[in-house]
């Protein structure tokens, strides 16, 4: 019976459980036995998968990273206004955030305590800084308020997405309907308040 179970435990099925505990425990307060409990496998099926803890996380935020960097390629992102660029993003980045929750949620709990984690932190700080760039064009453009500094609108623009974390929570069978409501909401509050009006 244990067998069976180890033999159908994947790279994925052991990463959605890595991110639920150190979500759950944060990930300095998590060990490798707590990894193993919480899977139901061996510490050693685990190394059989891995490394080690932090090539779980790894791995973990890079789905996340990879998820959000993706939308800054898409053509909503690249083609078209500005403002229409960065209304885009915001949008697509509140649909990753929902779409990927647990994933975002450990990419924003990362502290810079290890290898990994200081590299997370430079690829958000690289993501903000090409969001920022989008808003100073839509600034130059005159489609933003030129009164508001583009750095402190976008991190209080993300500091508004990114606080989704601690209340969202999916309810099944109404996902799309959701994303599309609450990404939307976003959208209109931060660029009602921003957008210039002519």
């Amino acid at each position: 019976m244990t067998t069976a179970k180890r033999d159908t435990y994947t790279p994925e099925t052991l990463l959605t459980v890595a991110v639920r505990v150190f979500n759950e425990r944060g990930y300095d307060g998590t060990s490798m036995e707590h990894l193993s409990q919480a899977a139901g496998i061996s510490k050693s099926s685990i190394y059989h998968h891995v490394a080690s803890k932090e090539e779980l996380l790894r791995r973990a935020v890079s789905r996340a990273l990879d998820a959000l960097f993706e939308t800054l390629d898409e053509p909503g992102a690249v083609e078209g206004r500005a403002i229409d660029r960065v209304e885009y993003v915001t949008r697509r980045t509140v649909e990753v955030l929902m779409a990927e929750l647990p994933y975002v949620t450990l990419l924003l709990r990362v502290r810079g305590n290890t290898t990994t984690e200081r590299w997370a932190l430079e690829r958000r700080r690289e993501f903000d800084q090409r969001v920022s760039e989008l808003m100073r064009a839509a600034a130059d453009a005159g489609d933003l308020r030129a009164d508001v500094d583009d750095r402190l609108a976008t991190r209080l623009l993300f500091g508004m997405v990114n606080s989704l974390v601690e209340w969202y929570r999916p309810h099944p069978g109404a996902a799309q309907e959701e994303e599309e409501r609450l990404a939307g909401t976003v959208v209109r509050l931060a660029f009602d308040g921003l957008r210039t009006h002519r």
